[in-house]
């Protein structure tokens, strides 16, 4: 990059390599205060890690210096900024059509309020039991078929919002592996049983397998009149009507809306079924509130952004090549998986927007796991490996369940913010600089001096939810515009969709042919195994 602050920041790293995190402390009084953000009820916390005033002042005027406020705003105005599918990225329309004053009174705008009305009618009947099942139950299940996007925000979401279920039970099905959606019919009623097939393009091999199984259980047993139980959201009308689908069940979304995206529309009706159209709006107005905040405020009190800088300097500069989500909510479980698809899928990207090798890493590889069960898993590789993950906290002050001793939850707090001191700190820390100290056992040293951020918020309601999520897709965006790549394609993606098809067409007509030897081999293998039969 050419952008002279990039190489600022590089001399920051340079200079400030081997200075333990704890003396930023010593250094600055204030650092916890200076290093910290609010918007009310969320608070980051970046004061443990090793970045100094120089180096944010750097990273900021970077930013800056970048014009990333005009490409956040060409986003918002819904530019086509998606240049290599000439698409616009107007995902955050979908929680904010009421009060966008962007695009107020566009077509857009008009589209979203009515197809918004019309699925929160269908999820008020559902819910209600005014629509029935073909047989006339009240539906007390409801089946989401879908993969990617269509599935790991909903599922996320659904499981994370446990505590406000008041409507039918919801289920995911995803893989193609028939055990998937036989562990989940085979112990409900499709009398009772609602099933969403939720498909952008309403191909996707694994959705459409999962489909035609479902049709075909739910139909053996009710009659072709069971396709009435069937609902189709997808961005392709035609081909779910094709498939079969009833006109009034398929309900659509625009191609602008990016699968990783759009759990906060008709891709969301799962989360809509189970916790309500009023709690779903209050999981919208959530988001809405940080895309204004986003949108609105200065690059030194904006959070999102700051999150952003954090992430390019940890994977860009430090060169850390993995980033640990650590949740310590057990109803946060799925945010991990959830990002590896937001981060990973949109910044998995070695071509920059002039369609040009880049030579600098973009984002890393996301992983973790709920607290305090990683603390049971990975965190010896955390503490002592000679590798350094910078670790991404979150905590909520107040637990849901208030039934239950508080101190139960106490316990959850105090081991969460000893983790984030024991990272900084490490073990004989006090004495590490000595190179003899024959009172130091290695094999129990920890070094320390390992990065970590925590975002506090008060209590896992819909509303916080919704911020977390938009503060975590417009970091992901802002990370992108950072370094100078298309965040809203996934052709990476495409590659094995297309070479399974092309190995379909042969493997059918028994004619494999033109592809590795290790692959048809494999093929071969697979097949004395299928005619294998162990008869003792």
């Amino acid at each position: 990059m050419h952008n002279p602050y990039w190489k600022l920041i590089e001399k920051n790293r340079i200079d400030f390599k081997k200075r333990r995190i704890e003396t930023l402390f010593e250094i600055d009084k204030n650092r916890f205060k200076n290093f910290s953000l609010k918007i009310e009820d969320l608070y980051f916390d970046f004061s443990k890690t090793n970045i100094d005033e120089d180096t944010i002042q750097n990273l900021r005027k970077l930013a800056e210096t970048s014009n990333i406020m005009n490409k956040i705003n060409s986003m918002f105005r819904g530019e086509k900024i998606n240049i290599t599918e000439n698409r616009a990225v107007l995902h955050t329309a979908l929680r904010n059509f009421n009060n966008n004053s962007l695009l107020k009174n566009s077509k857009v705008n008009k589209t979203l309020v009515s197809r918004y009305k019309v699925i929160s009618k269908f999820c008020n009947k559902i819910r209600n039991g005014k629509k029935k099942s073909c047989t006339g139950d009240k539906f007390t299940d409801v089946v989401n078929i879908g993969i990617g996007g269509s599935e790991i925000g909903p599922k996320f979401v659904t499981r994370a919002l446990s505590e406000y279920h008041n409507g039918p039970k919801i289920h995911f099905v995803s893989n193609i592996d028939p055990s998937d959606i036989d562990y989940i019919i085979k112990n409900l009623n499709p009398n009772k049983t609602l099933f969403v097939l939720s498909s952008k393009s309403f191909t996707t091999t694994e959705t459409i397998y999962n489909s035609k199984t479902a049709i075909k259980w739910v139909c053996s047993k009710l009659g072709s009149d069971g396709i009435k139980n069937f609902v189709a959201v997808c961005s392709s009308k035609e081909r779910a009507l094709d498939f079969g689908i009833l006109s009034e069940n398929i309900y659509e979304f625009d191609e602008w809306v990016g699968g990783r995206f759009s759990v906060w529309g008709p891709i969301g009706l799962p989360i809509m079924l189970a916790i309500g159209v009023d709690q779903f709006k209050e999981f919208l107005e959530g988001g809405s509130q940080i895309d204004y905040h986003f949108k609105n405020e200065e690059i030194s009190k904006n959070i999102p952004l700051t999150l952003a800088l954090i992430g390019f300097w940890h994977s860009t500069i430090c060169k850390y090549s993995s980033r640990a989500i650590l949740p310590y909510e057990s109803k946060l479980e799925y945010l991990t998986t959830y990002l590896q698809q937001l981060d990973m899928e949109s910044n998995g990207k070695s071509v920059n927007l002039s369609g040009e090798k880049i030579g600098y890493p973009t984002t890393p590889a996301i992983w973790g796991q709920i607290g305090t069960n990683n603390q049971h898993t990975f965190f010896q590789f955390l503490h002592q490996s000679n590798q350094i993950i910078p670790c991404e906290f979150l905590l909520g002050a107040n637990c849901v369940e208030k039934k239950y001793d508080k101190n139960h939850h106490s316990q959850l707090i105090i081991n969460c913010i000893a983790q984030t001191e024991a990272l900084m700190l490490g073990l004989n820390s006090k004495t590490h600089h000595k190179e003899k100290n024959e009172n130091v056992d290695l094999h129990k040293y920890c070094e320390g001096n390992r990065p970590s951020t925590i975002l506090l918020y008060r209590e896992l309601t819909p509303k916080i939810l919704g911020k977390l999520l938009a503060l975590f897709e417009h970091r992901t965006i802002t990370e992108g515009f950072l370094w100078n790549i298309n965040s809203f394609d996934q052709w990476g993606v495409e590659i094995g969709k297309t070479i399974a098809k092309r190995l379909t067409e042969n493997y059918k007509e028994d004619k494999v042919r033109n592809f590795s030897s290790s692959t048809l081999n494999l093929l071969s293998e697979i097949n004395k195994l299928k005619e294998f039969k162990d008869y003792e």
